[in-house]
């Protein structure tokens, strides 16, 4: 009776082995052909399922999200060592320079930000004045903007064609008069060569 269990252990063993083997070949379970004949009982259909490779694939999103937030005391491990193993000194800036204007520190190759915030505001103030007195359509002539008394600093045939808004108040010190030029040059008629554009 032992053996006849034996027996039947390893021929379902063989079986599922064989069907897994033929679901991997094939794409499905063996041909009628190929199938092990057992007269004494069917074969019951194994309760094990056998992995589908597209429904791996969509489920396996996942697989690689962390599941836990790093600490705050693993992050700055990470970041500045531990005093009991190792340490990473901090090691001073040798790129921060002093801006000539402002005297604020800024990074060597950057702007200066508390210069460039100056002018971002004086020029968000140019919009907010302009959008008041002209609006918001289509302005076919150019707009100047001048400061308090600088009209007539030039003469009024320089300001003919021209749609003038003036801010009530005088210009700042720090504040360039390029600033306000136009960034489009027209061609110019000068036939010189620049050195740099010989080769």
């Amino acid at each position: 009776m032992k053996g006849l269990l034996t027996f039947k252990r390893i021929k379902n063993h063989l079986t599922f082995n064989f069907n897994a083997f033929c679901n991997v070949l094939f794409g499905q379970m063996p041909p009628p052909a190929l199938s092990f004949a057992n007269p004494v009982e069917t074969l019951k259909p194994s309760s094990q399922h056998l992995i589908d490779v597209q429904q791996l694939f969509k489920n396996s999103i996942l697989w690689a999200v962390p599941k836990h937030r790093r600490t705050i005391e693993k992050r700055l491990g990470r970041k500045f060592g531990y005093i009991t193993e190792f340490y990473k000194m901090l090691m001073p800036r040798t790129d921060l320079f002093t801006c000539n204007h402002c005297g604020h520190y800024y990074q060597r190759r950057h702007l200066c930000p508390n210069c460039y915030k100056r002018v971002k505001d004086e020029t968000t103030e140019f919009q907010e004045v302009i959008e008041k007195e002209l609006g918001l359509d289509p302005i076919e002539q150019e707009v100047v903007v001048l400061y308090k008394g600088e009209k007539t600093k030039k003469p009024e045939e320089f300001w003919k064609g021209k749609r003038i808004v003036e801010l009530k108040r005088e210009k700042p010190v720090w504040f360039c008069r390029n600033l306000l030029q136009r960034t489009t040059i027209g061609n110019s008629d000068c036939k010189d060569v620049k050195p740099s554009e010989l080769a």
